[in-house]
Parts: C-alpha cells; sequence; structure tokens
C-alpha cells in the first residue's frame, strides 16, 4: 500500500483488499469503502482500480491528484503488463549466515528464471555494496545473475573475547536494566575475581554491553542507510515499487543509536515514493537462536534462558515495522521463501487508489493515522498503509544568504546526466546495441543512438531553423571501469520548427568499438545547446567469448522493410549485415514489415561433407507468451562463411495489437545437437 503526498489539491493512498483465501477482491466501488484520517471520515474524492506496471498507471495516478473531475473514473481497464513492474531486492548481508544466504540466492533464483515478467525490471542491491556496479535497476537477467553471484558471507559478530560470552541480546537486556541478565554477569565477575566491590564488577559489565551494542548499532546503521538510499532515489521512478528486504534480523536500539529514528525516516520516505517493503526472515522456520557452533554463557539457574525467550521477536521487530508500515507483509517462519515472494508479487499486482482532500490549515507535518474500513463486507481484508507525515520537512537555509547559484558547464551536465542512477528522459534516447564477428575474428559492437528532432529546440540560423545536441557516450566493465568513448555535437536542420512536430525526423549516431568477451554498460547522455536539457540512456551487452567452441548467436539486428532483399525467410541467399535498414528505436507501426538478421557462430561440421547443418526457429513473445512461432528452417550454407553463417528474414506483424513484444530466434545444431538463443525487443505502436 501506497501514500503519494502531492503539493496540489489531494493526497492519494493505494489499498489492496483480500478475501479469506487471500486473493484480490476485485469488483469494489468507492461507496464500499470508508475512510478515516486521524479517526476523522473524509470524502473519497478520487477511486480507481490500478493494475500495477500497466502503461495507464501512471496517468491514473496523476489523474487521482486532481487533474480529474471527482466524479470521473477511467474508462479503461487494465491492458496488459507493458511497462512491468519495477523491483528491488535489498540483501542485508551484514545480517545474514551463511544458510541464509544460500536460501536468499535460492529465492531470488526462482524469481529471475520463473517470475520475472518480459518487461519487468529489477536490482539486486546489497548493505555492504558488495555487488558494486551490478547495484543497478535492469531487464537483463544475465546482469542480475551476475550480481547475485557477487554476493558472498560476511560473517556478523560483535562479541568480544571476554568470558562469559555475551551476546548483542545480552547486552539489549543490560543496557534496558534486566535484572536477571546484569546480577549472572556481575557474579561471574565476583567468582573470577573475588576482591572486586559488586558496583565495580556492575559498572564493568555495563561497559561491556555499551562496548558491544555500540558495534552492533554501526553495522545497524550501515543497513539501515542503505536501505533508505535505495527507498529515497526511487522517487525517479514512475508508478508503485516492490522492495523485498532479506535479513536474518537485527535489534532496535534506542539507546545506543538511532535506529528507530531511521526506520521512520524510511517509512515516511516510502509513503512520499511510492514504496512498498516486504520483509523476509531469511532464517526461514526456526525456534530459538541458539548456535551450538557459538561459545555460550553456561547457566545452571535458567536466568539467561527466561530472560532470551523474546530474542527472536525482538530481532524481527524492525523488519516487521518496516513491512507493516509502508502497506507490505513480514513474510516470517517459513523456508518456502520463494513461494512467500511470489505470493507478494501476486498480491501486489492490483490495487484500489483512494483520494481525498486535505485540510490545508493542519498541514503541520505531523503523523497522521489512515484507516480503511469495508463496509458491510465483513469477510474482506484491507491492507493500507498505517500513516503518512502531513507536509514536508522545511529546507535547510544556506549559511551565505547572498551566495551566487553555482552555474554548471554544458560539461558538468552531460557528466552528471550520465552518471544518473535511473535514464533521464528530459531528451528521450533510443540507444541500440549490435555485436557482430567481423571476417577478420573480431568481436565489434556497434553503438547506435538516436534522438527524436521534437525534443530539441529549434532557432533560426541562416534562414533555416536549426537545433544542436552535445551527446557524451561511455563504456564500462562489469566492475565500472571505464573504458572506450565518444563525444559529438550533432545538429538537425529544418524549414520550420512546426514541421518536425509528430514527425520521424530524428538525429542518429553510431560509434564502433571492438570489444572482448564480458558484460559490459553503455552509457549515453545529451544536452540540448539552446535550452539545456538533458537526457541519458544505458545498455547492457554480454559479448560472448568464442574461443569456447560453444554454439553461439550474434545480435538480433532488426530493422525495416524498407529495400529490396537478397533474401527472405526462404530465399537461396544470405544477406551481410550492411543490407539491414536498422532500426534504432524497435518502433514499429500495426501491419508493417519486421526484418531481422543474425549470426550463427561455433557451429559443428557434419562428417560426411565439412558443412554446418543448423536450422532456426523464429518467435515473437508477448508477456512471456509466444503469438507467433515459425517451424524449424535449415540455415543455407552455400557460398557464405561457415564460421560466420547468416540468416535474415522477414516477419508481418499484422494483426498483432500495439505493445511491447520479444523477437527470439533460436538456432538448433543438429550436428552437435546443441541449441542457442537470442533476444531483441520492440514495440508496436
Amino acid at each position: 500500500s501506497e501514500v503519494v503526498r502531492v503539493f496540489t489539491d489531494l493526497i492519494q493512498t493505494d489499498v489492496m483488499v483480500f478475501d479469506k483465501q487471500g486473493r484480490f477482491a476485485d469488483g469494489l466501488r468507492r461507496e464500499d469503502f470508508e475512510l478515516r484520517i486521524d479517526g476523522k471520515v473524509k470524502p473519497i474524492e478520487f477511486f480507481e482500480r490500478i493494475s500495477v506496471g500497466s502503461v495507464n498507471e501512471e496517468t491514473q495516478l496523476s489523474a487521482a491528484r486532481g487533474t480529474l473531475s471527482a466524479n470521473k473514473t477511467s474508462p479503461l481497464g487494465a491492458v496488459p503488463l507493458d511497462r512491468g513492474r519495477t523491483v528491488f531486492f535489498y540483501l542485508d548481508d551484514l545480517h545474514l549466515g551463511l544458510g541464509s544466504l544460500a536460501a536468499t540466492r535460492k529465492a531470488m533464483t526462482d524469481f529471475i528464471e520463473k517470475e520475472m515478467n518480459q518487461n519487468d525490471e529489477a536490482a539486486i542491491t546489497s548493505a555492504s555494496g558488495q555487488i558494486g556496479f551490478l547495484q543497478q535497476l535492469t531487464d537483463n537477467k544475465t546482469v542480475l545473475r551476475a550480481a547475485l553471484q557477487r554476493v558472498n558471507p560476511r560473517p556478523y559478530s560483535v562479541r568480544d573475547s571476554d568470558r562469559p560470552a555475551m551476546t548483542e541480546y545480552h547486552a539489549l537486556l543490560i543496557d534496558g536494566y534486566d535484572r536477571d541478565v546484569t546480577n549472572y554477569f556481575i557474579e561471574q565477575i565476583l567468582k573470577d575475581n573475588p576482591g572486586i566491590p559488586p558496583q565495580t564488577a556492575e559498572n564493568m559489565v555495563r561497559t561491556r554491553a555499551t562496548s558491544i551494542l555500540q558495534q552492533a548499532s554501526n553495522i545497524t546503521r550501515i543497513t539501515l542507510s542503505g536501505l533508505e538510499e535505495l527507498v529515497k532515489t526511487s522517487s525517479k521512478l514512475p508508478g508503485r515499487k516492490l522492495v523485498f528486504f532479506f535479513s536474518d534480523g537485527f535489534f532496535l536500539d534506542s539507546r545506543n543509536s538511532n535506529s528507530m529514528d531511521r526506520v521512520r525516516k524510511i517509512t515516511s520516505d516510502a509513503a512520499r515514493n511510492g514504496v512498498v517493503i516486504y520483509s523476509l526472515d531469511a532464517r526461514g522456520l526456526v525456534a530459538s537462536l541458539s548456535d551450538v557452533s557459538v561459545e555460550s554463557a553456561f547457566d545452571v539457574t535458567g536466568r539467561l534462558d527466561r530472560a532470551t525467550q523474546g530474542e527472536l521477536r525482538a530481532t524481527q521487530d524492525g523488519m516487521h515495522a518496516l513491512a507493516r508500515d509502508t502497506g507490505g507483509r513480514p513474510i516470517f517462519g517459513t523456508n518456502a521463501l520463494g513461494v512467500g515472494l511470489a505470493r507478494a508479487l501476486q498480491e501486489t499486482s492490483v490495487y484500489y487508489l483512494l483520494a481525498w482532500r486535505p485540510n490545508r490549515e493542519a498541514q503541520d507535518g505531523k503523523f497522521r493515522r489512515i484507516e480503511v474500513k469495508l463496509l458491510e463486507k465483513p469477510e474482506l481484508t484491507a491492507r493500507v498503509r498505517r500513516g503518512f507525515y502531513d507536509g514536508e520537512p522545511a529546507p535547510v537555509e544556506s549559511k551565505a544568504k547572498n551566495a551566487r547559484p553555482t552555474v554548471k558547464t554544458p560539461e558538468v551536465q552531460l557528466r552528471e546526466a550520465l552518471g544518473t542512477a535511473y535514464p533521464d528522459r528530459g531528451i528521450p534516447i533510443a540507444l541500440n546495441l549490435n555485436y557482430v564477428l567481423t571476417p577478420e575474428k573480431r568481436m565489434l559492437l556497434s553503438t547506435s543512438l538516436k534522438i527524436a528532432a521534437e525534443s530539441l529546440s529549434f532557432s533560426p540560423e541562416n534562414g533555416k531553423q536549426m537545433a544542436a545536441v552535445q551527446i557524451l557516450g561511455l563504456f564500462l566493465n562489469d566492475r565500472g571501469q571505464p573504458g572506450a568513448r565518444f563525444a559529438e555535437r550533432l545538429t538537425a536542420t529544418t524549414l520550420s520548427e512546426s514541421s518536425v512536430k509528430g514527425s520521424d525526423a530524428s538525429v542518429a549516431y553510431l560509434f564502433p568499438v571492438f570489444l572482448g568477451p564480458g558484460l559490459y554498460q553503455v552509457r549515453v547522455a545529451a544536452r540540448d545547446e539552446k535550452s539545456g536539457r538533458t537526457g541519458s540512456a544505458n545498455g547492457w551487452v554480454e559479448i560472448p567469448d568464442l574461443s569456447r567452441d560453444k554454439l553461439t548467436l550474434s545480435s538480433v539486428i532488426i530493422g525495416r522493410h524498407a529495400f529490396t532483399p537478397t533474401t527472405n525467410s526462404s530465399s537461396n541467399g544470405q544477406p551481410t549485415s550492411e543490407q539491414v535498414d536498422l532500426s534504432i528505436d524497435h518502433q514499429y507501426q500495426r501491419d508493417s514489415v519486421l526484418r531481422f538478421l543474425f549470426f550463427v557462430y561455433n557451429a559443428a561440421r557434419a562428417p560426411a561433407d565439412s558443412h554446418p547443418d543448423v536450422a532456426t526457429q523464429v518467435q515473437i513473445l508477448r508477456d512471456n507468451q509466444p503469438v507467433i512461432t515459425t517451424a524449424l528452417k535449415k540455415i543455407t550454407t552455400a557460398g557464405v562463411d561457415l564460421d560466420r553463417l547468416p540468416y535474415a528474414a522477414d516477419l508481418s506483424l499484422s494483426g498483432l495489437p500495439a505493445g511491447q513484444y520479444v523477437l527470439q530466434v533460436t538456432a538448433v545444431d543438429r550436428v552437435s545437437k546443441t541449441s542457442a538463443s537470442q533476444q531483441s525487443r520492440f514495440l508496436i505502436q
């Protein structure tokens, strides 16, 4: 459940409603809900059912901010998931044991391989930062798999070398003046040091406990700081965001840390940015936190056992608050973390959006409690965020009141756009990455970008309208180390600025570079010279290692049916890559024809004629489901380079509705009995 605080006429919150079987209760109306803020009934000014990740989700959210009449709702129902879900995995690897990390890996692998939909974007992040450069939001499963492989155990221990062993929970109880635990450790000191006064022994115990808690609070601070930063920066992303928080738990120590304040700050930012947190206890089903592999204090009186009965629950308090207060749910006491994760994805896929008009005189930054009640429907349960902070903190005034604002140079603006965590849509950039093996046996990556002319600012020059845009590009490996780069100034001219509005006019740029095997990210940024607006885009590409002699495909180069082909899906010859009229933005009109080309590498040779025997199948997928599937067709080997078998074909898009699609090609080597696949995304408008 999310609350989005906006400085317009309305405040909005989303509500998830479930029946007794845990299924979403569809078909509810505005009059089925009663909304209370701080116990007072509020009229529902806007009501809508929203599907997460749908193309109209952001429009509906905007409408709830007051741009539509209170009595109007969208006539559109839920549409296919063309924008997709935004999912973050935050791994508290500073509090994850070895067994818990293995369970977490399995749950996340199941998501990547089974639950991640065609248009979803996900990021795997960690408290320690050990994932590094791969800690980014992406739809590329190769990147997510590589990120997950970087997560290694970080042993968590704040114990000292003194005896008897004092756990963090013991220290927390001592700091909270628990007499049973405190007296036990005092007695042990007096037993080993008979001449010490009891008060001195107690001071020693408390000093020891404080030292342990200070160590622990520093680790917990790092964990919560990382989560806070993740929630805060997600404000740049549209729609609702899901965060899955994996941890073995941590203690909320209000005396030695600001952990409770940080939890409140996270839930407040989550309300503002549309973030829902699900907390998963990676320990699974456990009865106690005793560990036979770790030395523990020996107590024949049983005082320590009695005092520590609440330890498990105490480690879950922070996780529980983060989930419940953001409209999510804690997933505790289960070894099937993947099942819990899948259920969370399902139950958050649809929600009801409610908006109300605030009391402007009461916007004083206080916490406002939200209650949603279903009228005359006792069989249903509503899940809603528990509240929000009314208003924003006042901005901190600059010490130098008369200081002039810093003017950033165009170069600085470009570099900042290049380094943004999420693409900047100020100037929309279409980015296309294709790699092929050249006749000289080198892997060539071609980076193409396209900027629509209508997104640029034109001004008169020499009797024409001219626009200029600066572009900057950078190639980085999977460790974030920079390599090749480019910087150019592109221009566009037209007789009148109005002629480019709504047209296909654009500026484009192509940059080729030879790269070795590995995973790379290409980042590009653009700056409009006249307006100063910037935009950015990035993409991932994995250059294969052909020295492994494994059947491999090039990128699928897709273009338009804009020339007389030397071949088609049933032709004799094979075209070269130069014959494909490249589509950089991969956008097509309905009922158009898509042309594609790819190459097959490392195909095995048949003993009889020393020629490969490779067949290919082509599919078009939508929401992971095939909508077009062709029969297997043999790739001709006559008159072509057998180390670089080309295949090209045309596919009619006639009858396919508008939306996001994936072109998937599969090559089957009948000699080696192996196969390889490659995909390319495209959009039908």
